[in-house]
């Protein structure tokens, strides 16, 4: 089994930076791609950033240029850098993991994140 464990998150103000970390552990065969997802209240979860395995990134209009996902290989760790947060950045963040040629898919618990004055 593969375990991810997300930390980072919290209350900030509007225009605050925050990081997530989300630590994958477990019997990880390979790990193809790994992101962040976000669902906010009454709202479908949606792709906030995800990186592959050779590098590529894709990132969401909503927060490009304000977020920045980056990887840390050998200790099977992703990052989220948040900055310029806004109100409707507010959600739970769910960290995934894509493994192996069947591409299963492994989601964290989640973290809030909530930016209000």
């Amino acid at each position: 089994q593969v375990q991810l464990v997300e930390s980072g998150g919290g209350l900030v103000q509007p225009g605050g930076s925050l990081r997530l970390s989300c630590a994958a552990s477990g019997s990880i065969f390979s790990i193809n791609a790994m992101g962040w997802y976000r669902q906010a209240p009454g709202k479908e979860r949606e792709l906030v950033a995800i990186l592959t395995a050779n590098g590529r990134t894709s990132t969401a209009d909503s927060v490009k240029g304000r977020f920045t996902i980056s990887r840390d290989n050998a200790k099977n760790t992703v990052y989220l850098q948040m900055n310029s947060l806004k109100p409707e950045d507010t959600a739970v963040y769910y960290c995934n993991l894509i493994s192996g040629i069947n591409e299963r898919a492994y989601w964290g618990q989640g973290t809030q994140v909530t930016v209000s004055s």
